[in-house]
């Protein structure tokens, strides 16, 4: 998935709103970071194949390391781990691990059959999701949809750059998934893994920055503009 990945950052935010969305949106998309990391660093591998799926024409035959369910877990605890060392929060340990590991469960939902159960092990699972471009529309642009409402219910602008930095990197995330959806090739093999570089990257400055244009409501009603930055 791609916003499907964002809107478990943008939605835990609703749930937790002392943790922030930089670091709820590392968590849900630490897989794809490692992978892009991974993939500038020769570790793992994927091939472009036009028709593979529907929606997506690349052939990810290997990123067990990133992205195997058996890693998925240790990569969820050593990150939650860093966590509650900084926070000494154990609820906020623990939501941190269920953000990284809802990473697995929406790729198996969204992929063929490709996502490994452990490195060395030749066992793949998917339930193929991107096989049907109205189906991957409707569920992930609902996914993005409500974790846009939660996210914009649980916080408020600070002034015009916390409402216009968010309505508007919102419309190009969500325009660029929507072109997304054909299936079109990428040029290269190079330029899919600059592209991935370059857009976590920006996603991650991009919610850094939210976390200081838009106040927490819960936080703000509860214990004052003092509170704001606790867990961050």
């Amino acid at each position: 998935m791609f916003v499907g990945h964002y809107a478990v950052g943008f939605a835990t935010k609703r749930i937790q709103p002392r943790l922030s969305l930089f670091s709820l949106l590392t968590a849900a998309m630490l897989a794809d970071i490692l992978y892009s990391i991974f993939l500038i660093a020769g570790i793992e591998h994927f091939a472009i194949r036009p028709g593979i799926t529907r929606v997506n024409a690349l052939d990810l035959y290997d990123f067990p390391i990133s992205h195997s369910l058996r890693t998925e877990v240790i990569w969820a605890g050593l990150f939650a781990g860093i966590f509650f060392f900084c926070s000494r929060s154990a609820r906020a340990a623990w939501i941190m691990v269920a953000a990284v590991l809802s990473h697995w469960l929406l790729d198996f939902i969204s992929h063929r059959p490709d996502m490994p159960r452990a490195p060395g092990v030749h066992k793949y699972f998917g339930l193929g999701l991107w096989n049907s471009i109205p189906a991957t529309a409707v569920l992930e642009g609902s996914m993005w949809f409500a974790a846009i409402i939660l996210y914009v219910r649980a916080t408020r602008a600070k002034g015009r750059a916390g409402f216009y930095g968010l309505w508007i990197p919102v419309g190009l995330v969500t325009l660029l998934w929507v072109t997304s959806l054909n299936g079109a090739p990428p040029p290269s093999v190079g330029i899919v893994k600059i592209v991935n570089a370059v857009l976590i990257s920006l996603s991650l400055a991009w919610t850094y920055w939210m976390d200081r244009a838009r106040v927490d409501h819960v936080i703000e009603s509860a214990t004052g503009p003092q509170a704001q930055g606790a867990f961050r």
